[in-house]
């Protein structure tokens, strides 16, 4: 079972105190996670391997630290695989599939649009948390879509006023983000059972082999000339970002999740300004705007009756696993 209690005991989520606020240590986890996770497009850039060979040693340098956390830990990573075996094995392709396709993305456009739309997850994986509970989005979520769309449209469509290839990149982020939020449900459905170290870790052994498979099939340089971008992005992606990213998952509801993805883009096109000069138009702004007002749009809830549905819902599903 999970670090956070038996769920099945309170209708609250496990870091949710009376009165319906969260606790800080989750809000703390899911912000430098996101904070830590922009500086993964930069590294990449830096690399000396293909952008797929990069997302390898990411994940391969990362496998043993964290089966030595979990073990320290008190888990054993394989005999927590019982139960959420398929879990694991879809969630590892869909992360293994995202980050072959971000890498590949970020070579190709902007640092700003590549975290934007590699997080498409910000407004996909609320709308698993309606699903939920078999609800449609509200009229206020509904229109937040709508903004993102519009939004996501201005800024494919600056890119392509640039070149073909920075369409190319938006597109293959787009794409990352869609499998994105596949892993986030995978790892959230795992992390009701298994702690944040045992899940992280076996999350992330699924994925070495698909994308050691990719970049030899695509012909990438795959030993590194110089190690340290690699070090730093593991270290900084994968065990910080995505260890902070894990823990919060299993605390927070998809709404707070998906609205502090916001930061990922905000940290990405400062870094990307000072470091390669990526100055945003006018039309950069405005469709960025839109997806921020989305973003604030996204998290009015529906009204007490319709969360207590989702809640019944969402304690349920974890009854029948």
């Amino acid at each position: 079972m999970h670090d956070t209690g038996d769920s099945r005991k309170s209708s609250r989520g496990p870091s949710e105190r009376p009165g319906g606020t969260v606790s800080a240590g989750p809000v703390a986890a899911i912000i430098l996670a996101n904070v830590a996770l922009a500086f993964g497009p930069l590294l990449v850039r830096m690399s000396d391997v293909g952008p797929v060979a990069a997302a390898f040693w990411r994940m391969a340098m990362a496998v043993p630290v964290l089966f030595m956390v979990a073990l320290a830990m008190g888990s054993n990573p394989i005999r927590e695989l019982r139960g959420i075996g398929w879990l694991v094995v879809l969630g590892g392709l869909a992360f293994a599939g995202d980050l072959a396709s971000w890498h590949t993305g970020i070579t190709r456009t902007t640092l700003a649009n590549a975290t934007l739309f590699g997080n498409s997850a910000t407004f996909i994986y609320p709308i698993y948390g309606f699903l939920i509970a078999r609800m449609w989005p509200t009229r206020w979520q509904a229109v937040a879509l709508l903004l993102a769309t519009g939004g996501a449209a201005l800024l494919m469509g600056r890119s392509a006023e640039l070149s073909a290839r920075n369409l190319a990149g938006d597109l293959f982020c787009l794409f990352a983000g869609m499998l994105y939020a596949v892993y986030f449900i995978c790892m959230a459905r795992a992390r009701q059972r298994v702690a944040t170290a045992p899940a992280l870790a076996l999350f992330s052994l699924a994925t070495l082999l698909p994308l050691l498979l990719l970049s030899l099939a695509l012909g990438e340089r795959v030993v590194p000339g110089n190690w340290v971008p690699l070090l730093i992005l593991t270290l900084s992606s994968q065990l910080l970002g995505q260890g902070c990213m894990s823990y919060a998952l299993g605390h927070l509801p998809p709404i707070l999740i998906g609205l502090a993805l916001l930061l990922q883009p905000i940290v990405a096109g400062i870094t990307g300004w000072i470091v390669y000069d990526e100055r945003l138009t006018g039309a950069d702004w405005i469709g960025a705007l839109l997806v921020a007002v989305a973003l604030v749009l996204v998290r009015r809830g529906p009204p007490p009756a319709a969360l207590a549905r989702e809640r019944d819902a969402i304690r349920s599903s974890r009854e029948g696993d």
